[in-house]
């Protein structure tokens, strides 16, 4: 038997081998007399969801990173030359593997996202391009920082509204308040 951990896209859910379904919280896991078969899967998933309180409690980017597990990303405010030299950008230089030279991407255990080039319009396409890269890299947290609300000079107020679309993003973890 292959099992899958999948999300819900459309609105409703269509069986195609079932006669039934039903939407179990963690803790309503037990109230099901599951088939032998089914235990590992139903252990595996119960180590692997979180309640909702749980989940809001996790999405949220720590306020100082020093380090990070093997699948995790800091992503930071850079500028287009890759000048990493102060706030974020230069953690990422030291600590995480952001690259000289580098201002866009990918970089080691970081993610450059430009916001020393103008106004915040103009950073914009750099989070929907980082917002579209996590969606291909489920693999991998991505760690936001306050980009662009430290040397660049932006508020939250100006910055959090250009991450809108990662909200629904599951491997993106987000500062408080975004």
């Amino acid at each position: 038997m292959h099992c899958y951990l999948c999300s819900l896209i459309g609105e409703a859910l269509h069986l195609n081998e079932h006669e039934a379904a039903k939407w179990l919280t963690k803790d309503e896991l037990d109230s099901v007399k599951w088939l032998p078969a089914d235990l590992e899967v139903i252990e595996t998933l119960r180590n692997r969801i979180m309640d909702f309180n749980d989940m809001e409690q996790k999405r949220k980017t720590p306020e100082r990173i020093t380090s990070l597990q093997p699948n995790e990303i800091f992503v930071f405010g850079s500028n287009l030359s890759g000048m990493h030299g102060g706030g974020a950008a230069l953690l990422a230089y030291r600590k995480f593997g952001a690259i000289w030279g580098q201002g866009v991407g990918l970089q080691g255990q970081s993610y450059g996202i430009p916001t020393m080039q103008g106004g915040v319009e103009t950073i914009r396409p750099y989070v929907d391009e980082f917002i579209e890269f996590a969606k291909q890299h489920p693999e991998l947290i991505f760690l936001v920082t306050r980009i662009g609300c430290g040397i660049a000079g932006f508020t939250n107020e100006e910055i959090s509204p250009l991450f809108e679309k990662a909200h629904g993003v599951e491997n993106i973890v987000l500062p408080e308040g975004w």
